[in-house]
């Protein structure tokens, strides 16, 4: 059998504490998984209260859902050198690990076969059952590391 989709797994987790997938919770739960993007909570409202179907979600009810999206293991956070959090997919998504830069806050994604290996060796050296892991570096992208582009003054084009 394949994997539920995120809604499903979803109402799934809701069930288990008691509560309901509601309308709004769907709203949510379609925005976030309708691409694959980091967003932060105030872009997610945004997106929800534009939404063409005019059904209005309140800002403390997109705030609750991530909180529930987060404790379910559908959503992960991903802090950023400013202090800024931004979410993203932990569900049906692959492993992969981030290069952050500590000037713009850009994050790049990537996966490393090498990297997994060793983790699994890791864990396996030491009787440790793996949930999952992740691996963030800090640093300067090329945008930022790049030299200033530097404008020719008239005299310099004599």
């Amino acid at each position: 059998m394949g994997e539920l989709s995120p809604i499903d797994k979803f109402r799934e987790f809701l069930q288990t504490k008691g509560e309901r997938l509601t309308r709004e919770r769907s709203i949510i739960i379609e925005e976030v998984f309708a691409e694959h993007e980091h967003f932060d909570a105030d872009t997610l409202v945004s997106r929800v209260s534009s939404n063409k179907s005019g059904r209005r979600v309140s800002r403390a009810t997109v705030y609750r859902a991530l909180k529930l999206l987060e404790e379910a293991g559908l959503l992960r956070k991903v802090a950023r050198p400013n202090g800024s959090e931004v979410y993203e997919h932990d569900y049906g998504y692959p492993q992969h690990d981030h290069l952050i830069c500590s000037k713009c806050g850009d994050l790049i994604e990537f996966t490393n076969e090498v990297i997994s290996a060793i983790v699994e060796k890791i864990c396996a050296e030491n009787s440790f059952i793996k949930s999952g892991h992740r691996l963030e570096v800090y640093g300067v992208c090329a945008k930022c590391n790049a030299p200033p582009q530097r404008r020719h003054r008239k005299l310099d084009l004599v």
